[in-house]
């Protein structure tokens, strides 16, 4: 069924209609045929000069009678009296007929949302907005209504379409929607069955381009694609007939059988693969819950080792203040041990430095007393000594230059003691000279 509707083309025509079934046919078409012109089957005619011109040819056998009945006499006078006044009544009868002919023909009423293009002996002279407009002119017409203000839907499928590989796709569908704009430019530049076969080939004309642009394996990409290039391609073209495209699409794209198959294997190899990525999904969501719930748990457990840590950080902490407290308390102890040691030796020290000095002051003491008791042992040694020395003998020579020679000393040496005849008494000498006295010296 749809292979049948996409190879169904919309066909845009003209038709000829009276006005009443102008409203059907706009909304409606007739066997699927889009029809936004109508040409008026016009009921007008110029039968209302009839009746207008035969009153006034009554009006003027009615007055030709006044005037014969002036000139005549008797029953001749009364005959064409009655004539005159029936000519009269018979002419302006068809005088009100004729004008109610006119009024009423003159009358045409355009349909909501269409214009009509009025024309003047063939030349078109403006267009006609919707409701009720009077033609008096008698060769003033409406020749075409056309559709303005209706987004007219239009779809043309392309048979055969080539891709980029050259491959020939079964058809693509082209839905458009189009509004005329310009009615007077629409009928008379190209009208509507000549504006179908412009617009059919405009369309497979891009839709050819579109597609050998793809591969044949993205084909289905052109479903629903982005054709607002195509559209605007489409405006230009048609601009000049008056007609604006307000929307296109592309719904459906046909392949061949052997890439459909291609493509329906891709596609179950893809559902496939969706599962499996959903199966793995739910999978890896359950391992992340598990694995969630094992965080979770091992952050309890760390935690409560934190915790446990940090009490037994505290314990320690405390014992260890503890012991620095203790460790504190025994150098203090020490270190009032040592001060007082320190402080004992220090003052046995300094006491003893005291005995030290007073016995260095006796020992200077007494040395001055012995020295002077040795000095005074040394006079009295010395005077006794000198008062038991003997007698000094100066012995000179005649020599008058003081020299003496060797041999008179020697003789001199050994005669005086004998001249003298003292006996001389032995004298010891300290080592450094001085006599030696008594050993308590």
């Amino acid at each position: 069924m749809s292979t049948a509707r996409m190879n169904r083309r919309s066909v845009i025509s003209e038709a000829v209609a009276p006005w009443s079934d102008i409203a059907q046919l706009l909304r409606g078409g007739e066997a699927g045929t889009l029809i936004p012109v109508i040409i008026p089957r016009h009921r007008r005619r110029l039968w209302w000069m009839l009746p207008l011109w035969l009153g006034l040819f009554a009006l003027l056998m009615g007055m030709m009678l006044s005037l014969r009945e002036a000139d005549s006499d008797g029953a001749a006078d009364l005959a064409y009296g009655t004539l005159a006044g029936l000519a009269y009544a018979a002419g302006g009868l068809l005088l009100i007929i004729g004008a109610l002919w006119w009024w009423r023909s003159s009358i045409v009423e355009i349909e909501q949302g269409t214009n009509g293009v009025l024309t003047r002996y063939g030349a078109v002279t403006r267009t006609l907005d919707a409701g009720r407009h009077y033609l008096w002119h008698p060769w003033s017409k409406v020749d075409f209504v056309v559709d303005t203000a209706t987004e007219i839907p239009y779809s043309a499928p392309v048979m055969a379409c080539p891709t980029q590989e050259n491959v020939p796709l079964r058809s693509i569908e082209f839905f458009l929607k189009f509004r005329i704009t310009d009615a007077v430019r629409f009928v008379r530049t190209i009208g509507a069955g000549n504006f179908d076969l412009v617009l059919s080939s405009a369309v497979q004309d891009a839709i050819r381009q579109r597609a050998r642009q793809m591969r044949t394996e993205r084909a289905y990409d052109l479903r629903g694609s982005d054709v607002a290039d195509m559209q605007e391609l489409l405006n230009r073209q048609l601009e000049r007939y008056g007609v604006r495209i307000t929307g296109s699409n592309i719904p459906d794209v046909q392949l061949p059988t052997q890439y459909q198959q291609h493509l329906a294997t891709r596609e179950r190899v893809a559902k496939e693969r969706t599962a499996y990525e959903q199966e793995w999904g739910l999978t890896r969501k359950r391992r992340i819950d598990s694995l969630g719930m094992d965080i979770e748990r091992a952050k309890k457990v760390r935690d409560a080792r934190i915790v446990e840590v940090k009490a037994a950080l505290n314990n320690a902490r405390e014992q260890v203040a503890q012991l620095l407290e203790e460790q504190e308390t025994n150098a203090q102890r020490v270190r009032f041990e040592i001060e007082t040691r320190g402080r004992s030796g220090l003052i046995s020290a300094e006491n003893e430095a005291r005995a030290q000095r007073a016995l260095a002051k006796a020992y200077r003491d007494n040395r001055a007393v012995l020295q002077y008791e040795l000095a005074r042992r040394r006079l009295e040694v010395g005077a006794e000594l000198a008062s038991k020395a003997p007698q000094p003998v100066v012995v000179r020579t005649d020599g008058g230059s003081g020299d003496t020679s060797a041999l008179s000393t020697l003789l001199a040496a050994q005669l005086l003691p004998r001249m003298t005849a003292l006996p001389a008494a032995p004298t010891q000498y300290f080592e450094d000279g001085q006599p030696d006295g008594d050993d308590d010296a």
